[in-house]
């Protein structure tokens, strides 16, 4: 009975064993983790697929491109299942990604603009994004008076933001824009943000009536600034892109400037492609029952002082 029992217990571990040594390998790469919306989406995803008993290899690009081409490559070569990219560079990495297709590794990305060589790209449509928050701001403002933006120019989501605000802008000429940041894409945005957007305020100075800003890593920046000048809640609302919970605490905290984000649903985001990668992947269905085109929108919702507590971690 004894030697029954040691048997069935190392039948039992090499089954296991033989589980994991045959786990779904899933590759996920984040362009830059030191942006938070980069880590929430690829953070996510991991999660997801560890909660499905999936091996995971999670990377950091660090924002730099050769390195994101290098560890694309070497998940091609360890030959994982399936591949999720968050916030990639579909045209710089164009040679990867049609390696990942050639090599039979289904590629899906987020928030990174179409590839013909992956299923599709999971993101919010930043053109109503872009009307959500200019036209909140525009309300906040009465559709009258003087504002500074804070761009980024560089990046293909805040671009469209910016000339969606741009079109608002065009056809509401009693707002006028003042000034103008555009941010590099540099380690040291932060300082880059914190130093534009100073010599900006300081130059319009009694003038500035509201201020938009690309995403809300810039927001928080600006926010500061306006809480040194004495600036209150409300006397020149500050209106931004992304969400988070550092947002949603901003939002209601009454020192704070911040009025409002449109909040996109990274973590959701994340979940999803793992999702989409079940159904495709593992249960072999049509990529058409996930998404007929090359995007698969979600929704983003705008966030303000009448709905941030829905928002806020208890």
């Amino acid at each position: 009975m004894f030697g029954l029992r040691k048997m069935l217990v190392a039948a039992a571990a090499l089954l296991a064993l033989g589980q994991s040594a045959g786990a779904f390998e899933l590759g996920v790469i984040g362009f830059q983790f030191s942006s938070e919306t980069h880590a929430r989406v690829a953070n996510a995803a991991a999660a997801a697929a560890k909660a499905k008993g999936w091996n995971v290899t999670l990377l950091n690009s660090e924002g730099a491109l050769p390195k994101h081409a290098e560890q694309f490559d070497a998940l091609i070569a360890k030959k994982v299942d399936a591949i999720i990219i968050a916030m990639g560079k579909p045209v710089e990495a164009d040679a990867q990604f049609k390696a990942a297709k050639d090599a039979g590794i289904p590629v899906i990305t987020v928030q990174s603009g179409s590839s013909p060589h992956a299923l599709f790209d999971i993101q919010s449509n930043e053109y109503k994004i872009g009307a959500d928050a200019a036209l909140y701001l525009l309300g906040q403002l009465g559709y009258q008076g003087n504002i500074l933006t804070s761009r980024f120019d560089l990046n293909v989501a805040s671009r469209i933001r910016g000339k969606i605000l741009d079109a608002v802008l065009s056809e509401n000429q009693a707002v006028k824009e003042l000034g103008k940041f555009s941010m590099g894409r540099t380690q040291s945005w932060r300082d880059d943000v914190r130093s534009g957007m100073q010599a900006l305020l300081l130059q319009n100075q009694g003038k500035v009536n509201g201020i938009w800003a690309s995403f809300d890593g810039q927001a928080y920046i600006i926010d500061d600034l306006l809480q040194a000048q004495g600036i209150k809640k409300g006397q020149i609302p500050l209106v931004s892109v992304d969400g988070g919970q550092e947002s949603y605490e901003r939002i209601a905290d009454p020192s704070s400037t911040f009025m409002a984000t449109v909040a996109v649903p990274f973590e959701e985001m994340g979940k999803k492609a793992v999702d989409a990668i079940q159904t495709i992947v593992v249960e072999k269905k049509p990529k058409e029952t996930v998404a007929s085109g090359p995007y698969l929108f979600m929704d983003a919702v705008l966030v303000d002082k009448n709905n941030v507590q829905q928002f806020l971690k208890k």
